[in-house]
């Protein structure tokens, strides 16, 4: 058991849960576009324990064209993880860096992943938690498995078949015990570039009685990741949210990340509190966003483009 968990320490794909009896969340988020790109799914396995030790395991799906979501709770006996890779299985459903098998009502079927672009890895600074992945009491641990990959393979939506061969997909996962307070989070690998893709979140973190703003943001282009974090010496400059729009600022030594994005309807979906997926967010895959990176030693402008299907959610009060 303490082997598993010192390995997860250093791998933010792999199950992170073992010895936790209470308290406790883990979940993967798996976004699926297809190539015609007016089919957009998240599926969101897991296993959530509450205060009282009481589990159950749990494939999330949201439809994100249909603005619609069905919760499918198991238990917590068919949550199944494998301790040496990334390997999940939720009852008859499987999860993989590779590869998702669906076989839950409404949803069945296989793809598969190819081409996977990660974030940058070290051991001092293990996934896009930097070093703050060794910090034993965070309220939530984030990591990204693939900012960007090609998919193959169909699924069975409701008993129609969904081709998603040629499109793209985006992987990440959360754990610990609670949601921010408050965050923003946005994702989309949608451009006129297909070798673009984008994520960033801001959130309110306890820390020591108190708390700070943390963010990290990555944009990816031809295979240039430009990373924007709190442990890089980013620093956010302006940071404004109303029910139109989100307005975002970050910048360090070298370049000024601008970001403009256009609110759409959320769907609601089950979120963790204290370890139980009692809350909720919303979360929208149809907002907008303009994107403008600018070196500010070569004064000009690097990047400047508009992306689609991006994923958005907005939680608590940040500004």
């Amino acid at each position: 058991m303490i082997i598993n968990r010192i390995k997860s320490l250093f791998d933010p794909k792999l199950y992170h849960g073992w010895g936790r009896t209470r308290r406790f969340f883990e979940g993967w988020y798996f976004k699926v576009v297809n190539k015609n790109e007016d089919r957009a799914f998240a599926f969101i396995p897991g296993i959530s324990m509450n205060p009282d030790g009481e589990k159950h395991s749990f494939v999330q799906v949201l439809d994100g064209k249909k603005r619609t979501s069905e919760y499918h709770r198991f238990s917590d006996q068919d949550f199944i993880a494998n301790p040496r890779k990334f390997d999940l299985r939720v009852s008859e459903n499987r999860f993989s860096n590779e590869h998702i098998y669906l076989n839950i009502p409404g949803v069945k079927g296989g793809l598969n992943f190819s081409d996977h672009v990660g974030w940058p890895d070290k051991w001092y600074s293990p996934g896009i938690m930097g070093p703050f992945a060794f910090v034993p009491f965070m309220e939530c641990y984030h990591g990204i498995l693939s900012l960007d990959h090609k998919i193959d393979g169909h699924l069975y939506i409701n008993e129609e078949k969904v081709d998603f061969t040629g499109g793209k997909g985006y992987t990440e996962k959360d754990w610990g015990r609670s949601f921010p307070q408050a965050y923003i989070w946005i994702q989309t690998n949608h451009f006129s570039n297909q070798e673009v893709s984008f994520k960033a979140s801001v959130a309110r973190i306890p820390w020591l009685g108190s708390s700070f703003t943390g963010f990290i943001a990555g944009l990816l282009i031809n295979g240039d990741l430009y990373e924007f974090t709190t442990y890089n010496s980013s620093h956010i400059r302006k940071l404004y949210i109303d029910d139109n729009k989100v307005e975002l600022c970050l910048e360090n030594s070298k370049f000024r990340l601008k970001l403009y994005l256009n609110r759409s309807s959320g769907t609601r979906l089950a979120s963790p509190v204290n370890g139980f997926m009692g809350g909720h967010i919303f979360e929208s895959m149809e907002a907008e966003i303009e994107i403008v990176l600018y070196d500010k030693k070569k004064k000009e402008t690097v990047f400047h483009d508009k992306g689609r299907n991006a994923g958005l959610e907005i939680y608590g009060e940040l500004n």
